[in-house]
């Protein structure tokens, strides 16, 4: 399952490469820097989630409103991978992911989860709630992206250390939140991406001119996800109510509408 780098980093070691994709992810080319300034800026934010030990591999990416998969009526447009061996074809090998992004420059990335990290994934507004909240008590928060538009299409993605590997089966545990791809319809609040699962990591474009970016990069530790749980949790239960609400309050429209 890809080579394992970046697992196993000494204080130094992760000192240096926290400062690194820091580095990488202030930087903003001009616009007059064209073409090839975004496609550097794509490969070192790329790299960056690879030196966070993040393996990673190719990905659709979006045409005009379809996916590039041409596949008639693709569930999830932009969203899947390219193989279907993405979980053996995952890697932090540098070399790799430069052939992969320069040989198709409008790829988008998925990384694996379960191996190294986890994903908390919740609606957009909950996200963005339970972050503030998270901060404001001083939590640890690790990576947050953001994917999608505003909306119920929106998600925010919280990235965590992950409860096991395969190597670890003892430090296991099987969660009722548990999202694989196939089961994506299943979990419309809150989302745990574990072993068998993926997400779209930064830089990705989505249909309808949407986009997956960091909130806060790959630089961040990965906290214990269970420090997170509680107010993920919460600020789901709290959006979900209040859609719930808004929709029992909609007023009713009689039909057919009457012309003035």
């Amino acid at each position: 399952m890809g080579d394992g780098k970046g697992r196993y980093r000494g204080t130094e070691s992760r000192l240096s490469w926290e400062n690194r994709i820091a580095q990488w992810l202030r930087r903003r080319p001009r616009d007059t820097d064209g073409p090839d300034a975004d496609a550097s800026r794509r490969e070192e934010l790329l790299l960056a989630v690879a030196e966070a030990g993040m393996p990673l591999a190719p990905a659709a990416y979006p045409v005009a409103y379809r996916c590039s998969c041409e596949r008639i009526g693709c569930p999830i447009p932009a969203r899947h991978p390219v193989s279907f061996a993405w979980q053996t074809q995952s890697t932090t090998d540098r070399a790799q992911i430069l052939r992969w992004a320069q040989g198709d420059p409008q790829a988008n990335f998925i990384t694996a989860t379960g191996m190294v990290h986890d994903v908390l994934d919740v609606p957009l507004e909950a996200g963005r709630r339970a972050l503030e909240s998270l901060l404001d008590q001083g939590i640890e928060v690790g990576p947050v992206a953001e994917a999608g538009g505003e909306g119920e299409e929106g998600r925010a993605l919280f990235f965590t250390a992950t409860r096991g590997t395969p190597a670890d089966e003892d430090e296991w545990w099987p969660c009722e939140l548990d999202c694989r791809p196939e089961t994506m319809d299943e979990h419309p609040g809150l989302r745990w991406h574990c072993r068998g699962s993926y997400v779209l990591v930064p830089p990705a474009r989505l249909p309808g001119d949407h986009d997956v970016h960091w909130v806060r990069g790959p630089e961040h530790p990965l906290p214990d996800p269970l420090t997170l749980l509680e107010s993920l949790t919460d600020a789901c239960a709290r959006y979900a109510g209040e859609i719930e609400a808004a929709e029992d309050g909609a007023p009713e429209v009689a039909w057919p509408l009457g012309r003035r």
